[in-house]
């Protein structure tokens, strides 16, 4: 059966590749651009059109107002993105708003921008394979009808495409992306030439139909209720900026001038496509309403349109005008539009899986999501994605109006307490800074930043207030559930370390007892349960002992090499290299190449474990302790031996075995004591 499922792993997912190969994925700036940019240029898809919907609700001749809130949401993007090329060049780690945030916040601010984030990305995937599978449906009926199960499919495929690497992914993504493009810059420009040079009048399918009010004449606190809210569903076009920011390891060096030159393409990339469609639009007399009311709202000779009414998409609108309904171009664009739209969700694959892989070295998630895959993606995380989005998916029925009301609240989050924290960064430096050039160019990026931050802060008020009853209030829900689990998980790693810790430099520790027998032990780092693990070997007297431990990291195997010399441990440390970052693998060739040295010999593996006892806890903790035995116990000559610790958490279980048991597991850790009554209370 392994090898069964070997063969399709490396089949969907390709050859393992050796550490030393990460250079190899690293992703120069005409890569990059699709794989970390797609969601922001995707969001020209709906972001134009979401402000007109809002604004059909009092009638068209709202839509005046539409070039102004257009204006606002470019000025915001403009100054998110100048932004975040100061977040790029001043943490350039991947941390992103978190790292940002908890350097200059403190922990709590960055768990916050952690659990915003983690939500905002498993929203992206979801809304954005929603919205890509109603514009396939709107072409094949199949599709359609079955809209949640086929954009569960989509989620399933770019996931085996993300395990496949961030390069070969990126790659494979970019001549869409590029199309997407391509396609809406040369659509403006054409539409442009159209209007200014050949004076010709652009006119779209539903300019000639009208649109039923339903709130009638409003002004006031009403009308201004309106224009924010179409104002935050704009928005929209801002999420995806921050994805760069979290994702500038991968890029070549110099990283951080990579990432930024990739950030300012992106920005004004998205900045000319949202712009230009929403103007063409206009000129061109588009109409859409609430897709929800289409067939109720939508007017035609004066008559409503009727369920068999599909409204078309702004772009497929703008499309129509600029070169015909029907033509080939037309077609083209909506083909890439769909595309693009299912290819969003990779950014979010990029960057919660390395969020994921940050807060799992941070300690605030399981340590699984800190490893990278064969493929040297962080493998876990993308599987983690994909499940919460698919997840919500089913949960609202691929329904992207139910969809988008939940979205960009956590990105929002973000952008104010990242851009909060650049602020007190540069403060910070300014303090110490004597170089009068320097000292301007900090201060002038601390403007830039504290704009950016009032800005965004107002955009969040804006969405919680006009969002919050449509949705919005789900994921305020979500997010202090996430952010109270990551504490809850740092708070059993802190008390697992603590309980672990390998005592000073020559003070003794009566835990160590010795017990009875040897060969090699297995070591991962020095703390209480491997130094128990080489005193009970010791013990057994055995005719060769060595300890043995496997390189995954380099420097973690030497910092682990110059602690075992600085203490003097007398058994002999024996390094095994690990190209492909595989435990099992290299301990099992070594036992086989003592086998083979002497057939007759019994090898004895010692094995360190610590014991919890609740089952959640067994979650949190990486088993490769128990897949290693799994196979050692099949070869022949081979004995594997325990070497339980015992956690405080299995106090509930020892005591079910009956006070004062010596053989009770923990007793050597921690004498058994007497409960108190009322004679031994007399007696004291």
């Amino acid at each position: 059966m392994s090898k069964v499922t070997d063969l399709v792993k490396r089949l969907l997912v390709g050859r393992a590749l050796r550490s030393t190969q990460l250079h190899h994925q690293l992703l120069p700036k005409r890569v990059a651009l699709p794989v970390f940019a797609s969601d922001a240029l995707s969001s020209v898809a709906y972001a134009p059109q979401e402000i007109l919907v809002i604004l059909s609700l009092a009638g068209v001749s709202f839509y005046s107002f539409s070039p102004w809130i257009a204006a606002a949401v470019v000025l915001v993007m403009l100054v998110v993105v100048a932004s975040y090329r100061q977040n790029v060049h001043a943490y350039p780690s991947g941390g992103g708003d978190y790292e940002v945030a908890t350097t200059n916040l403190g922990p709590t601010a960055g768990l916050t921008v952690a659990s915003a984030l983690l939500v905002d990305y498993v929203l992206t995937v979801a809304v954005s394979v929603a919205n890509g599978a109603d514009y396939v449906g709107a072409t094949i009926p199949y599709v359609a009808e079955h809209r949640p199960l086929v954009a569960i499919a989509i989620v399933a495929l770019l996931t085996i495409m993300n395990l496949r690497g961030i390069r070969e992914s990126g790659v494979a993504f970019a001549v869409p992306t590029y199309a997407f493009m391509a396609a809406v810059i040369g659509m403006i420009l054409w539409g442009l030439f159209r209007l200014v040079v050949l004076g010709d009048d652009l006119r779209a399918p539903t300019a000639d139909y009208k649109i039923l009010t339903e709130q009638g004449d409003i002004a006031g606190f009403a009308l201004a209720f309106l224009v924010l809210r179409a104002f935050s569903s704009g928005c929209a076009a801002l999420t995806g900026v921050e994805a760069i920011s979290n994702g500038v390891p991968a890029f070549r060096k110099p990283k951080s001038k990579n990432a930024a030159t990739t950030l300012l393409m992106m920005g004004l990339l998205a900045v000319t496509m949202f712009s230009g469609i929403i103007f063409l639009g206009l000129k061109a007399g588009v109409k859409v309403t609430d897709p929800a009311n289409v067939a109720r709202d939508i007017i035609i000779n004066g008559h409503p349109a009727g369920p068999g009414y599909y409204q078309q998409p702004i772009i497929a609108q703008v499309a129509s005008a600029v070169f015909g309904d029907g033509s080939f171009l037309f077609v083209v664009i909506a083909a890439v539009t769909a595309l693009i739209l299912f290819l969003a969700a990779n950014t979010a694959f990029n960057g919660f899986p390395v969020l994921a892989s940050i807060l799992a070295q941070d300690r605030y998630l399981p340590r699984q999501l800190h490893t990278r895959g064969d493929r040297l993606a962080f493998s876990n995380g993308i599987v983690l994605l994909a499940a919460g989005a698919g997840l919500l998916i089913w949960a609202f029925n691929a329904d992207v109006s139910k969809l988008l009301n939940l979205y960009i609240v956590g990105v929002f989050v973000s952008f104010t307490l990242s851009q909060t924290g650049m602020v007190r960064h540069w403060t910070r430096h300014l303090k110490t800074e004597t170089d009068p050039k320097a000292r301007f160019r900090m201060q002038r990026t601390r403007v830039i930043n504290g704009f950016g931050g009032v800005m965004t802060a107002v955009v969040l008020v804006v969405v919680l207030l006009t969002k919050f009853t449509h949705g919005a209030y789900i994921v305020c829900i979500a997010m202090p559930l996430l952010f109270l689990m990551m504490k809850g998980i740092r708070h059993h790693y802190d008390r697992v370390a603590a309980e672990l810790a390998a005592p000073e430099e020559g003070e003794a520790d009566e835990t160590m007892l010795p017990a009875r027998n040897h060969a090699i032990v297995l070591v991962s780092k020095i703390h209480k349960p491997t130094l128990r693990a080489l005193a009970y070997a010791r013990a057994t007297r055995p005719s060769s002992l060595e300890a043995v431990t496997v390189s995954v990291d380099a420097q973690e195997a030497a910092k682990l090499q110059e602690e075992w010399d600085r203490r003097g441990i007398e058994v002999p440390l024996k390094i095994l290299d690990s190209p492909y970052r595989e435990i099992t693998g290299p301990i099992l060739d070594y036992v086989k190449s003592l086998r083979r040295r002497s057939p007759r010999d019994v090898v004895t593996v010692y094995i360190p474990e610590y014991v919890v006892g609740r089952w959640w806890e067994h979650l949190l903790h990486n088993q490769s302790a128990l897949r290693l035995k799994g196979r050692l116990l099949f070869k022949p000559g081979v004995m594997v031996t325990s070497v339980p610790w015992q956690l405080a958490s299995s106090d509930r279980l020892k005591r079910r075995q009956g006070p004062g048991d010596p053989g009770t597991p923990g007793a050597v850790r921690r004498p058994y004591r007497q409960p108190a009554t009322k004679d031994t209370e007399v007696k004291a």
